[in-house]
């Protein structure tokens, strides 16, 4: 009888170790998800991108300006061989608030024309630019309409309009940084520029 006791005590012990041991394995299972769950929390630190981000909210408006006139594309960069080219093409100017060509602008025009006609192979980019006065939006139509002029007058001549193309810098190129008449007159213009050959 007493060793069906023992025998009865021995097995309850095996069957509390079994039990106690289920415990600790449930409590390492239970450890790691613990742990995982913080190793979840570093994509916190993904999440600061916006903070860089918010200068980029506070930029000035000539990033709108540019998405509206984007710069001409890199191949379309002057070339160096056009540098006789380049200094032969002469500017235009014109009055204020106005892309009408004048007298001496519509005979620089001709000249122009008969220096392209002797290189047909070059392409020339007409860019136009403004006074100060007047904002960045107003300047910068101002600028293609003085461009498009001088553009429909090369064609007129005889150029033909593959070879030409147009821009507007409005009033971010200055040629004289000054703040009067002067300075005005030599920034209202139209210049050519020599993109390939």
């Amino acid at each position: 009888m007493k060793r069906e006791v023992l025998t009865f005590v021995v097995l309850g012990f095996i069957a509390f170790g079994a039990v106690g041991c289920a415990r600790h394995e449930m409590v390492k299972v239970e450890a790691p998800l613990a742990q995982s769950t913080t190793v979840a929390k570093p994509p916190e630190k993904a999440e600061t991108p916006p903070q860089a981000a918010a200068p980029l909210k506070t930029e000035p408006a000539p990033i709108q300006v540019e998405s509206v006139h984007p710069p001409p594309p890199a191949q379309l960069e002057p070339i160096p061989q056009a540098g006789e080219l380049k200094a032969s093409l002469q500017k235009i100017y014109f009055d204020f608030d106005s892309s009408l060509l004048s007298k001496e602008a519509r005979d620089t025009l001709v000249k122009n024309a008969d220096i392209m006609k002797n290189d047909p192979d070059v392409k020339i980019q007409i860019a136009g630019h403004c006074d100060e006065r007047g904002s960045d939006e107003y300047n910068l139509a101002l600028g293609v309409k003085r461009a498009t002029a001088a553009q429909n007058y090369l064609t007129e001549l005889g150029i033909p309009v593959d070879r030409l193309s147009v821009i507007s810098y409005g009033e971010e190129r200055p040629v004289d940084p000054g703040h009067n008449t002067t300075a005005w007159a030599v920034n209202r213009r139209a210049e050519f520029v020599v993109l390939e050959k």
